[in-house]
C-alpha cells in the first residue's frame, strides 16, 4: 500500500480517485488570456470544492486541462456540467472584451468534453496483481 498523502478516507472507503478533464471552448476559439484563466482557475477551485473534490492541476490555452481528486460519491458526469456551467455563466458575467468579441449565443463550452481516469498503477501491473492471486481449491 502507498503512503501517499494524497489517499483521502469518507465514511465507508478509503481512495484516491482523479480524473483529467479537457473543455474546449465552443466553435474552438483561443479566447484565453492569462486574467481569464486566473479568474477560472478560482471559479474551478470554488466548485470543486462544493464537490468534496480538489482541483490539483489547471492550465489552458485554445482549451483547459484540469486534473481533479474527487470523492467516489461524485458522478464524474455532474461535476464536469458544474464545472463547464458555472465558469462560463462567472466568465461571461466579467464581461472580458475576447471572449465578448469572439464568442456569441451565451456559450464559452462547446457541449463535449474530454474524461481520463488517472493515477494509481496502470492496468497491466493490476491486472497481473489479480491474475497472481490463489483460487481456493
Amino acid at each position: 500500500m502507498t503512503t501517499d498523502n494524497d489517499i483521502r478516507n469518507g465514511r465507508h472507503c478509503i481512495f484516491l480517485m482523479h480524473v483529467h478533464l479537457v473543455f474546449v471552448t465552443r466553435y474552438r476559439r483561443g479566447v484565453f488570456t492569462k486574467e481569464i484563466l486566473d479568474d477560472m482557475r478560482g471559479v474551478f477551485t470554488s466548485v470543486c470544492a462544493d464537490f468534496e473534490a480538489e482541483l490539483v492541476e489547471f492550465d489552458g490555452e485554445e482549451d483547459v486541462h484540469l486534473l481533479v481528486n474527487y470523492p467516489p460519491k461524485v458522478p464524474v458526469s455532474a461535476l464536469v456540467n458544474s464545472l463547464k456551467g458555472v465558469s462560463s455563466r462567472m466568465i461571461r458575467k466579467k464581461n472580458h472584451p475576447s471572449i465578448r468579441r469572439t464568442l456569441w449565443g451565451g456559450a464559452l463550452w462547446s457541449p463535449s468534453y474530454f474524461t481520463g481516469s488517472c493515477g494509481g498503477a496502470p492496468i497491466n501491473v493490476i491486472r497481473q496483481y489479480i491474475e497472481q492471486q490463489r483460487t481456493p481449491h
